[in-house]
């Protein structure tokens, strides 16, 4: 892979010439890219959808939206350090243009990481995935069951519902919608997982591997952007984009951190049940040799206790542990850095393997706090109450709608809408019809797919309030 092609500013479909005029005053695609994703209705619609705490009342607490621009700086920051930095490391190949490229596509694709994720968070996730699991062999159409009227790739594309497969899909549409027309680089940057859903193995060594990355129906606009920017093997194979794996880091770093600090100004744990989980989640008997990872994990909870003073107040230790998280922070970049240059020849090969926290001297620091994630907050009574009010609205949504788009658009007298599914029809936004008929392909069995994956759009495109009050107004309640 070639920074040349890796940055490449080509789009989907072709866009309307600027005036003459506007070459006076240049304005690179990549900010044209920016531009357009902070106008654009699916961005704006990430205010309104939860992070990790649902439909919260404070003003302090993350949405997707902050959180996708915390994400979309940490990782411009990583772009800087990746070709300013004054180590022995620094590759010759990224200069000034490569640099200002990798910066920016970095910072787009830090606000459109999550775009792709529904209502109610991963919760949404796990729920959409589960109703086709439960229903693709319930639900019948033209008189067999509707998982016998579907190519298994298909099936498992609805079974395993995947938000970054779907962020991919949104962009995708660019070939027929302008306004999320981007550029190959950010597209391609975005997806973690080039991996189909029949191909999926969550024990691979690969972290490719791990999770479904591109729906059936977009396969051909991925392979389009892969052979754009050169991360298409000779073989076939698809490789993670180079800034993959910075995206990567810089999600997670959002995620072990600033959300965990959501957590503790919320209450869900105090200074001492943390310090305590931290203390215990590794063998300090084995972590005195400064080679190891632990021993870096032990001089940052040090570091948090020397923060809180010899008798701490519960404001001291709210003000503490602020501090403490941005110092974390700080290491938590320098490292993934740090791996990104050790392994660039590997990665720039698509030979790397791992995450930027593999091997480093943090890798168990970020696992500690990740996991601080699933002791302190996953199993607290708001969050339990969203995963339990998520499946009852997501659930029903998608039994009304994926009956009344089964015979959408088609003609034929024994099989045709009921009144019923002609009405839910026109709740649909007309945008999404239009996207499914500009997609249509007269192949019954694909389009009845496409069909599927437009009720699957719509759903997952809800603002976790609109999925709410939607939910409300047609069973009945309001």
């Amino acid at each position: 892979m070639e920074w040349s092609k890796l940055l490449s500013t080509r789009k989907l479909a072709t866009e309307e010439p600027e005036p003459p005029d506007f070459e006076q005053y240049p304005i690179s695609a990549f900010e044209r890219d920016y531009n357009k994703i902070v106008s654009s209705a699916a961005f704006r619609r990430l205010q309104d959808k939860t992070q990790v705490f649902p439909l919260d009342k404070s003003d302090f607490v993350r949405t997707r939206l902050t959180h996708s621009i915390e994400v979309s700086t940490i990782a411009r920051q990583l772009g800087i350090m990746i070709s300013k930095n004054t180590t022995p490391y620094k590759k010759e190949e990224i200069g000034e243009r490569e640099s200002e490229g990798i910066c920016s596509v970095l910072q787009c694709a830090g606000l459109l990481h999550d775009l792709g994720n529904p209502p109610f968070g991963h919760f949404g996730e796990a729920t959409i995935g589960e109703w086709f699991r439960e229903n693709l062999d319930e639900i019948s159409y033209k008189g067999k069951p509707l998982r016998q009227q579907l190519k298994p790739q298909m099936a498992a594309d609805l079974e395993h519902f995947e938000g970054n497969a779907q962020a991919l899909r949104i962009l995708a549409k660019g070939k027929y919608n302008s306004e999320m027309n981007l550029s190959a680089a950010v597209i391609s940057t975005l997806v973690k997982y080039p991996t189909e859903s029949l191909k999926v193995d969550k024990a691979s060594p690969d972290v490719r591997r791990h999770k479904l990355g591109c729906y059936y129906g977009d396969r051909d606009s991925f392979l389009r952007i892969s052979q754009i920017v050169g991360t298409r093997g000779e073989n076939g194979e698809i490789f993670r984009h180079p800034l993959t794996y910075m995206l990567e880091a810089a999600d997670d770093i959002a995620y072990a951190t600033a959300d965990l600090e959501d957590a503790f100004a919320k209450g869900l744990f105090t200074l001492n049940d943390f310090i305590a989980f931290f203390k215990d989640s590794f063998d300090w008997e084995r972590s005195q040799q400064h080679n190891k990872p632990e021993y870096y994990s032990r001089q940052l909870i040090y570091d948090l206790k020397g923060r809180r003073g010899k008798e701490p107040t519960p404001v001291q230790d709210s003000r503490a542990f602020r501090e403490w998280i941005v110092y974390v922070r700080r290491w938590l970049m320098y490292i993934a850095v740090y791996r990104f240059s050790r392994s660039y020849d590997e990665i720039m090969k698509g030979q790397y393997q791992q995450d930027l926290f593999y091997g480093t001297n943090h890798s168990e620091s970020i696992k500690i706090l990740k996991n601080a994630m699933g002791q302190f907050v996953y199993d607290s009574p708001g969050i339990l109450k969203l995963e339990l009010s998520s499946q009852t609205i997501l659930s029903f949504l998608l039994d009304k709608f994926v009956h009344a788009a089964l015979y959408f658009d088609y003609q034929q007298e024994e099989w045709k809408p009921s009144k019923a599914d002609k009405k839910f029809m026109s709740l649909f936004p007309d945008n999404y019809k239009q996207d499914y008929l500009d997609a249509r392909t007269g192949d019954e069995q694909m389009d009845l797919y496409l069909r599927l994956l437009m009720v699957t759009d719509y759903i997952s495109g809800m603002t976790d309030s609109y999925a709410r009050t939607l939910y409300r107004e047609l069973s009945g309640i309001e």
